[in-house]
């Protein structure tokens, strides 16, 4: 059953959520996945939002009565942290009541797991971690990627800045492989058009005061400060930014597309704020509507955030294709390794040669008056708001 069926579907069954979806027939067979994502600490906001997603795509699942299984999340916090990661990706591998998995936000912890679902035969979707070599570093049949990389971004990122006129860039970004990542690419793409890096500077992730680097950066007088790291660490390189009277625009990855970014710094030094995101806004994809009323209808106590749908389409990918060949890890993993042009809440999926989604599109944002807008929607596409130094 494709996706696009099971959107129109479930939407047929609005009206009959409710205790149905908590009440799972029990002559079925019961299937469990894992979610693992962040559920506490710094990006906790969209691990959580991750979770309430996948946690949705299973609910409106076992509330369809054509579902051949009835199935149950297994959530599991790595808390954005390797080695976490680790013994959590260890834990659900091992257990061999579990089929598969919808897994990580964060890069390096994605990175530190890869081996251990091929070595376990537990074939996974991660859901938000960016960094390329997750799919591209190695050919684990059992790793597959639903959202794009942090190339896609970058290139997109890069473009968009030198087409509204900006040429000089400091950058700052966190010493992990996200971060680096995002410096590398994004740098090689400003060059391609033909702007300037003035100054790079790497901070820890658990870095508190960063006046050395900023002192450094008002000097260099850059026209935009683009930052590569998650949202504790924007929000706190942001608000020192306003310290130091450093009035550059501001710029970030998809790290900081969040609210909890928003709250942290505040609705007017948020203002104005850049982030950019692989995949089509919720807004203006078939099922949108339909999934974000769903969400409020479970009344989550966190918004799905800007993975949420990601998570969602995974957990989708992985119960179909149970509904297709059954509770088998390995020929679960051979249905996803073959996943080309299906409908999901996210757009057309296609795995490549190595199991990472074909993404064709990337979405520009900006905080418009406490909010995340699409650019194109936004006052300052229309040139009633000015974004810095314009």
């Amino acid at each position: 059953m494709s996706n696009i069926n099971t959107v129109l579907k479930t939407a047929a069954l609005g009206a009959a959520l409710g205790l149905s979806l908590l009440t799972p027939a029990s002559a079925k067979d019961v299937v469990k996945i894992a979610f693992v994502g962040p559920l506490t600490g710094g990006t906790s906001s969209i691990g959580l939002g991750g979770r309430n997603s996948a946690d949705l795509a299973v609910r409106l699942r076992n509330a369809d009565p054509k579902a051949k299984y009835t199935y149950e999340l297994v959530s599991q916090d790595d808390e954005c942290r390797p080695n976490v990661g680790v013994q959590v990706a260890t834990k659900i591998a091992a257990d061999k009541n579990i089929i598969a998995g919808v897994t990580h936000f964060c890069s390096a912890v994605a990175m530190g797991t890869v081996a251990v679902y091929n070595r376990f035969g537990l074939p996974v979707v991660v859901w938000g971690a960016v960094l390329p070599e997750i799919t591209y570093g190695n050919n684990f049949k059992e790793v597959h990627r639903v959202n794009g990389t942090m190339i896609n971004q970058s290139e997109v990122a890069a473009k968009f800045m030198a087409d509204q006129g900006y040429k000089k860039f400091a950058i700052i970004h966190d010493t992990t492989d996200y971060g680096k990542g995002h410096n590398k690419y994004f740098s090689e793409f400003l060059k391609k058009n033909g702007a300037t890096v003035l100054g790079t500077f790497g901070v820890t992730a658990d870095q508190q005061d960063f006046s050395t680097e900023l002192t450094k950066i008002r000097e260099l007088k850059p026209d935009v400060v683009y930052f590569g790291g998650l949202t504790p660490l924007g929000v706190r390189i942001r608000t020192q930014m306003e310290k130091l009277g450093i009035k550059a625009q501001f710029e970030g990855t998809s790290g900081i597309k969040s609210d909890a970014y928003i709250q942290g710094v505040g609705e007017k030094l948020a203002e104005g704020s850049l982030a950019f995101l692989e995949g089509a806004p919720w807004e203006k994809i078939p099922g949108g509507l339909f999934f974000t009323a769903q969400y409020q209808k479970q009344k989550y106590s966190e918004p799905p955030e800007a993975y949420g749908t990601f998570s969602y389409a995974a957990a989708n990918l992985i119960m179909d294709a149970v509904e297709k060949v059954g509770p088998d890890r390995k020929k679960v993993r051979d249905v996803l390794n073959n996943t080309k042009n299906v409908d999901t809440l996210i757009g057309k999926v296609t795995f490549d040669d190595h199991r990472q989604n074909i993404v064709p599109l990337v979405t520009k944002y900006v905080v418009e008056d406490g909010k995340w807008a699409i650019w194109e929607d936004s006052s300052y596409a229309s040139g009633k708001r000015k974004l810095a130094g314009k």
